[in-house]
């Protein structure tokens, strides 16, 4: 697992934990980073693969994480692009966004969106070996 640091020290308030995310049971973090925008409101996202190899395909994987996010409170939102799903957490402390392996590499290919290498890296590789893999993005919501 890999985890690039924010750098500055006063950005763990305004940094997600994995922990805040319900994450369908049995699925494993294949790739990790932490990005940080440094601007004058420091925050910090924290980006990851999650795989499981359970799913025969990754938009099951992706249904799965979103009737879990619906049953725990989390209500939909407006994503980026039409490959992704959103959702903001009860009281919207938090923000995630999510597609499958697929979606969000060619969404990375188009120049829709951008991704750390290890997250693109991590996404090709699931693609690749046919496994149900989904891109996620945790960010600190508008609470």
């Amino acid at each position: 697992m890999l985890l690039a640091a924010c750098g500055a020290t006063n950005t763990t308030s305004r940094s997600p934990s994995l922990s805040a995310l319900p994450i369908v049971p049995g699925a494993s973090i294949a790739a990790q980073v932490r990005e940080c925008d440094r601007g004058a409101n420091t925050f910090c996202a924290l980006e990851f693969v999650i795989v499981d190899g359970r799913y025969r395909t990754s938009r099951d994987l992706v249904i799965d994480e979103h009737l879990l996010l619906k049953r725990m409170g989390w209500s939909s939102a407006n994503a980026d692009t039409g490959e992704q799903r959103a959702a903001d957490s009860p009281g919207h402390k938090f923000r995630v966004t999510y597609a499958t392996a697929y979606g969000d590499l060619k969404g990375i290919d188009l120049g829709w969106i951008k991704r750390p290498r290890p997250i693109t890296l991590a996404l090709s590789r699931a693609l690749f070996k046919r496994a149900a893999a989904m891109s996620v993005m945790l960010e600190i919501g508008n609470a």
